[in-house]
């Protein structure tokens, strides 16, 4: 069928909105009518080739909207239920068993190579194949493909266009709170980076009942917003030794603190801003794929700091994005206050906005 696409065509280049075609569904895969994608720092790292995925390429892996055909073999989805397109697994490794399919063992391969496993795409441009199946969806598009056990069925009466970035975004600073984390009520916790991934992670600590409950941003607005969803102290990176601020909060240091910008400098002030035995959750894509942290092995093992990459919060999408809906339904987790929408055709724009800090998540509307 013809679709039209956002595509990626060069690094740090604007996408260009493009006609396309479309596959039908092939054996266990379903095509989604596209309501609404979130705009994510990832498909920004993909456009640039930190992740290196072959040019031209269709991005975009926060997708929800309609199923409106199945291929065969589909059961579990059939054409008009609503869905949230999360990320791909083989769904049969060890990890995928265990309910981890963010580690699962064709992790690289299933979301990034911009091909299916047999090396096939689905998307088509002027006749000749490009980039697709970006985390299992490449849903900068009107529609997408997607294997029908990595989508989530959902039924809800909240709008299907702001569902999308629980595929990847919300459950990350989420599911890295609630899932990898699970701090105890009454833990202390720091958020480090107040976008949408942070400000998540501020609302499921308060959904755990940690307390006191830091963020550290630099954007004022941010820092408010932060403030309004459940944060108890907020701090301006920029006004001095972060911290030295934390351990005025918390003398003895955090029991748990959660890096969401990749940068090296900030998560070794989360690292020091620690209390004895406490963890540190890192899920912030760094700048540069040999980036690296500094750590004092001494100290680690003195006071027996904990650090874990959280990958996608550790959640299972089909159990966890439902249990994230639950959440918005019962105003405990209103990430409804972090979108801003934007038709597709605005993508550049949107991402200019989201840099800018005018928006803190920008939600592309085909």
């Amino acid at each position: 069928m013809d679709i039209r696409v956002a595509v990626a065509r060069a690094p740090n280049a604007p996408f260009t909105l493009e006609a396309a075609t479309l596959e039908d569904p092939r054996p266990g895969e379903v095509r989604v009518r596209i309501a609404g994608v979130g705009l994510c720092h990832t498909d920004l790292v993909a456009r640039d080739q930190l992740i290196p995925i072959p040019l031209p390429a269709v991005l975009g892996h926060e997708g929800a909207g309609v199923v409106e055909r199945v291929g065969e073999g589909v059961t579990g989805v059939a054409p008009g239920d609503t869905v949230v397109m999360s990320f791909a697994s083989c769904g049969h490794c060890r990890r995928c068993a265990a309910h981890l399919p963010g580690y699962c063992r064709e992790f690289s391969p299933l979301n990034f190579a911009g091909v299916r496993p047999d090396g096939s795409s689905g998307v088509h441009i002027a006749g000749q194949p490009v980039s697709a199946n970006f985390f299992g969806q490449s849903s900068f598009a009107s529609h997408a493909l997607a294997l029908a056990k990595d989508v989530v069925k959902v039924r809800t009466s909240l709008p299907i266009e702001e569902l999308g970035p629980l595929g990847c975004g919300l459950q990350t600073g989420a599911g890295g709170v609630i899932r990898a984390l699970a701090p105890p009520a009454g833990a202390s916790i720091a958020v480090f980076g107040g976008g949408p991934v942070g400000l998540a992670a501020v609302m499921a600590a308060k959904i755990r009942g940690c307390d006191p409950i830091l963020i550290v941003e630099p954007i004022a607005g941010r820092r408010r917003l932060a403030l309004e969803l459940g944060a108890t102290h907020a701090i301006d990176p920029a006004a001095g030794d972060v911290a030295a601020a934390i351990r005025a909060v918390c003398a003895d240091g955090l029991d748990f603190a959660f890096e969401t910008s990749g940068r090296q400098e900030v998560a070794e002030a989360a690292l020091a801003s620690l209390a004895s035995y406490g963890l540190l959750g890192l899920v912030g894509v760094p700048p540069r794929i040999d980036a690296t942290l500094g750590i004092n092995l001494a100290g680690l093992i003195t006071f027996g700091h904990r650090i874990h990459g959280i990958i996608e919060g550790d959640s299972d999408p089909q159990t966890f994005i439902p249990e994230l809906i639950a959440h918005r339904e019962a105003g405990r987790f209103p990430f409804e206050r972090l979108i801003a929408t934007y038709p597709l055709d605005d993508i550049n724009k949107a991402i200019a906005a989201q840099l800018r800090g005018d928006c803190v998540k920008a939600v592309l509307i085909p």
